[in-house]
Formats: structure tokens, C-alpha cells, sequence
């Protein structure tokens, strides 16, 4: 139920924005229409419903089964002998058949009453299959949800950081234009000016290179959205540094809530509950089998003098009764099978330890990330702020002779890095907080 409520508010949500800049596609649109399109989570839903069909035949097979049918069929007796005589206008007629039609009508009710309580067990086996399939889908939403959330981030993230190298191949292009001047008065020399030149060709590079990296976390942002169509952009969030410094929830509280919520916590309990009736259902070959069966039928035959309805119903009878099977030696199947269910019983037990033990060090992950990102960002911050200040004095001091080339070009790559430091543990601190809440509540 869960699930179709998610799909159906997708269905709602999933028309995208349209910016000046083109089209430009927000996280909870990107999130939305995922949840509708992507292929993997659509035939997730479908397994869900084959799920829910089995369920269906499981509660059917308490029912009694009701059958009809009929029989007919045409015979030949080449040397028959005996002949049917009849009398007429005062005359004796004879005649031999040797041709013959037969037919049969009957109606058979029969119902398992008993059977080790293997249907009853089985119908609670399919409704926690059910269970399990419904909990694969909301798994395959929440990984998908999760890997888009990364990607957009990470494309948020190269955004950014392409504009903060395009302000750096600004200044190296200013600074060569400066040198340039500087070596037509003779303040320079073409040898400084080529470092310069240098300095300006490997900015212009490292834009290019991330201008592709971009490219290419969108261009699997827009696979796992299952578009095909090429105008496609991500609206890039306005990022505070509140947010960027927002309290870390805690890890066991965090932890704790995970266990309620997450679907593949709750797929593994399904599937030790499925274990135990397992067991049952294997015990069940032990115990007798009572079945209890009527039926109702009448046949006709050519052969006969009587007509077709006297024969139905001199011909018609009802029969009743109950059958008793009660298992003594089956070659040691039933043992085997109820020892195959425990060892199964144990491995579905095991598999939701490690499921726990999973979903624990992921949660510590993305705490830890949290936690130091956040202690990056805020060195990283006031590093920013000290190479601005140290790069502008350093062009003072370069315009008035005082600094060379190559401390003017050292104090542009410390601002550099530290601005990209800056940014990176920016939003890796954003997406360890928002998975982080993920995590707690199901909502990114």
C-alpha cells in the first residue's frame, strides 16, 4: 500500500521546472519521476503483484473444488445376436442393433479438510511472500532514491566547481594580460610571462576536464531517470553554511529507526518468519491426510427401452465419503525435508544478523562523513578566507616588484585548492546529512 501511494504522489509531482537557463530539474522532481519511470523499480511492482496472485491460489486451494462433466460415446457389436422385437399394425417386427450411443452426467464436490495444517500454513507463507516482494520494492525505491541523491549532489558539487575554475582561468588570463603589459615596458621577461602563459593553459584544461565530469555524472543522472531526452539540467540548491553546520543526528537513534523503517530489515524478518512455516509445512508429512468427497451422476444408453428422461432419472444416484491417508514410511522424505527447512530456518536467521550488521556500518559511514566534512569545512572556510586575503596581497606586492612568478602562481594554486577543498566537504556534508535522514524517516 505504501508503494502505490509513493508511485501515485510521483505521478503528481514529477513535471519539472523550466528556468530561464533551460530546463532545469530540482532533487524531489528528479526523485519523483524516477519512482515512475525507472524500469528496474517497475518490474520490482510487477514481481509484487505475481506475489499477490500467489496469495490468491493459496487462500483458493481451502476451498472445495466443484467438477462436472459428461461422457458420451458410440459403440458397434458386429455379431450381436439378440434382437428387440416390437409389434405393429398386428404384425411382429425384429431388429438387431449393432450400433449403440452411451452417455454419462456427473457432478463431484471434493474438499481437503485436513492435511497437517499444510494449506492453512501455506496461505500464511504466500502472505508473508507478499510481504517480502512489497519490501524488494520499496528497497529498489529507496537505492534508487539513495544512488540519485549522490548523483545529484556530486553534479552540484562539479557545478560549482567549474565556476570556481572558470574565476581561476579569469585571473590567470588577467594575470597574463598584466604580463604582457609588464614585458612591454620591460618589468618582465618572456621567460616569466611563459609560466604565466603555462598557468593560463592548464586552468583552461582542468575547466574542460570538469566541465566533462559534469557531463558525465548528468548523463547517468538522466539513465537512471530513464530520459532519452537531451535537454536536461540540474537546478543547482543555494547551499548555507546553516545548513552545512546543521547538528549531526545521533548514530544509535538514527540506528534505531533504521530498524523500524528500513524494508530490508523488514524483508529479512519476513523471511525467518517464511523459514518457521517452512518447518511446519515439512512437519505436516507426518500427519494423516482427511478429505471428504460427494458426488451426484445418472447415465443413458441406446440399448435400453426406456426413454431418455426416465432413463436420467431411474439411472440417477448420489454418493458420499470421507478418505483418511495416514503416512507410515516415505522412504525418510518428510525428515529430510523438515531438516532442509531448519537448515534454511538458520541461514534466513544469519542473513538478517548481517542485514543488521550491514545497515549499522553504513549508517556509522555516512555518520562519520558527516562528522568530519563538517570539521573540513570549517578549517577549509577560514583557509579560503586567508588565501584570498594572501593571494591579493601577494598581486600587490607582484605588480610593485616585491614577489616573483613563482610565489604569485604558489599563492594561486593554495587558493585554488582550498577553495575546492571548501566545496567538496561542502557537499559531502550536505549528502551525509541528507542520507543520514534518509535513514531515520524515508524521506530524502
Amino acid at each position: 500500500m505504501k508503494c502505490k501511494i509513493l508511485l501515485c504522489c510521483a505521478a503528481m509531482c514529477a513535471t519539472p521546472s523550466v528556468h530561464a537557463e533551460g530546463l532545469q530539474w530540482t532533487l524531489d522532481e528528479c526523485l519523483a519521476y524516477a519512482i515512475q519511470h525507472n524500469i528496474t523499480l517497475r518490474k520490482s511492482s510487477l514481481q509484487q503483484q505475481q506475489a499477490a496472485e500467489e496469495l490468491r491460489g493459496a487462500k483458493g486451494a481451502l476451498l472445495p473444488t466443484l467438477n462436472a462433466g459428461t461422457n458420451h460415446s458410440l459403440g458397434y457389436r458386429p455379431w450381436q445376436a439378440t434382437s428387440q422385437y416390437s409389434v405393429s399394425n398386428g404384425y411382429v417386427n425384429s431388429k438387431v442393433d449393432k450400433g449403440y450411443y452411451s452417455g454419462s452426467y456427473q457432478v463431484n464436490v471434493n474438499w481437503t479438510v485436513w492435511n497437517g495444517g499444510r494449506n492453512t500454513n501455506t496461505v500464511k507463507l504466500d502472505r508473508l511472500a507478499e510481504e517480502q516482494a512489497e519490501m524488494s520494492v520499496r528497497q529498489t525505491a529507496n537505492s534508487i532514491q539513495e544512488r540519485i541523491a549522490q548523483l545529484y549532489v556530486q553534479v552540484s558539487y562539479l557545478t560549482e566547481n567549474v565556476k570556481v575554475l572558470e574565476q581561476s582561468l579569469q585571473t590567470s588570463t588577467k594575470n597574463v594580460e598584466r604580463g604582457q603589459q609588464m614585458v612591454s615596458v620591460g618589468k618582465m621577461s618572456r621567460a616569466d610571462l611563459s609560466q604565466l602563459e603555462a598557468q593560463q593553459a592548464t586552468d583552461r584544461y582542468n575547466l574542460v576536464e570538469m566541465q566533462a565530469q559534469v557531463s558525465n555524472y548528468t548523463l547517468q543522472l538522466k539513465q537512471l531517470l530513464e530520459l532519452t531526452t537531451e535537454e536536461f539540467g540540474v537546478a543547482v540548491p543555494t547551499v548555507s553554511q546553516t545548513q552545512v553546520m546543521a547538528a549531526i543526528p545521533a548514530l544509535q537513534s538514527v540506528y534505531q529507526a533504521a530498524l523500524d523503517q528500513r524494508p530490508e530489515i523488514a524483508g529479512a524478518e519476513s523471511a525467518v518468519k517464511s523459514a518457521e512455516l517452512n518447518v511446519k509445512i515439512a512437519r505436516a508429512g507426518y500427519m494423516p491426510n482427511v478429505s471428504i468427497n460427494a458426488g451426484a451422476g445418472t447415465s443413458t444408453s441406446s440399448l435400453s427401452d426406456n426413454s431418455w428422461g426416465l432413463q436420467m432419472k431411474n439411472n440417477f444416484d448420489l454418493m458420499g465419503g470421507i478418505s483418511l491417508q495416514v503416512p507410515i514410511f516415505d522412504a525418510f522424505q518428510t525428515r529430510t525435508a523438515i531438516r532442509k527447512a531448519k537448515l534454511q530456518q538458520q541461514q534466513a536467521q544469519l542473513d538478517l544478523q548481517d542485514k543488521q550488521k550491514q545497515l549499522y556500518a553504513t549508517i556509522e559511514g555516512f555518520w562519520l562523513d558527516a562528522t568530519t566534512n563538517q570539521a573540513k569545512y570549517r578549517a577549509a572556510t577560514v583557509t579560503v578566507e586567508s588565501e584570498q586575503l594572501s593571494y591579493a596581497l601577494l598581486e600587490q606586492q607582484f605588480q610593485l616588484g616585491l614577489k616573483n612568478i613563482i610565489e604569485l602562481l604558489q599563492g594561486k594554486d593554495k587558493l585554488l585548492a582550498a577553495q575546492q577543498n571548501q566545496l567538496q566537504s561542502k557537499y559531502q556534508t550536505i549528502l551525509s546529512l541528507q542520507l543520514l535522514r534518509f535513514y531515520e524517516s524515508g524521506q530524502i
